[in-house]
């Protein structure tokens, strides 16, 4: 089971990864929206802000997120490092049910280029 620095670090290495991603991610990824992680595992969630093409302002609270974020992921810690780590491809998590993915549609619409 990923321990909390784990998930923690994988979240930085995303944020890293959209900040220097180009041409349809990078502007897929230029929305500007609050976003949730909650990992179930370990009974937290992690906060922050979609910006600017990265992740900002992550904080981590336990718990469910005490908020309704406007694009809410819900997995393993497990799964969170698999996913960054390019491990478990994100599409089949997410049509499996592994990975819980929310948002609005026309976030879902933009954010599809990630997948």
């Amino acid at each position: 089971m990923a321990t909390l620095d784990q998930c923690r670090a994988a979240l930085d290495r995303l944020a890293q990864n959209l900040s220097s991603a180009d041409g349809k991610v990078r502007s897929a990824a230029a929305l500007d929206r609050s976003l949730s992680c909650r990992i179930t595992d370990l009974d937290v969630t992690f906060l922050g802000r979609l910006a600017q093409g990265s992740i900002q302002d992550v904080t981590c609270v336990p718990g469910p997120p005490p908020d309704k974020a406007e694009i809410r992921l819900a997995m393993t810690g497990d799964d969170l490092v698999a996913l960054v780590d390019g491990r478990l491809n994100f599409a089949r998590a997410w049509g499996s049910g592994r990975v819980k993915l929310e948002a609005g549609l026309r976030d879902l619409l933009r954010l599809r280029t990630l997948l």
